[in-house]
């Protein structure tokens, strides 16, 4: 258990180990999220990259990735498509 004072504007001094558990560094963001009648203080940024696997989850299996040669296969397939190359080099692909 970590204890802060508050200042009379409202701020904080995060302790020290509660700054390195939650990979806190200067000029990052916490965020303070209530549950029920706690207050549960996050880093911003994990809290986001959480938050978009969890509403990415299913999609590499539903766009057939199994691993990373096809992350790079698709990859190649659209900057291929972007340039303006039709040519079908890779006939394995098909997305």
């Amino acid at each position: 258990m970590e204890l802060a004072k508050v200042t009379s504007k409202g701020q904080i001094t995060i302790p020290i180990e509660i700054r390195r558990f939650l990979g806190v560094k200067d000029g990052d963001k916490v965020m303070f999220v209530q549950d029920g009648n706690r207050v549960v203080m996050m880093n911003a940024s994990l809290n986001a990259l959480m938050e978009l696997q969890t509403a990415f989850a299913g999609v590499a299996e539903e766009q057939g990735i199994r691993d990373e040669q096809d992350v790079v296969d698709m990859v190649k397939e659209i900057r291929r498509e972007r340039s303006g190359d039709t040519s079908d080099k890779n006939p394995e692909i098909h997305r």
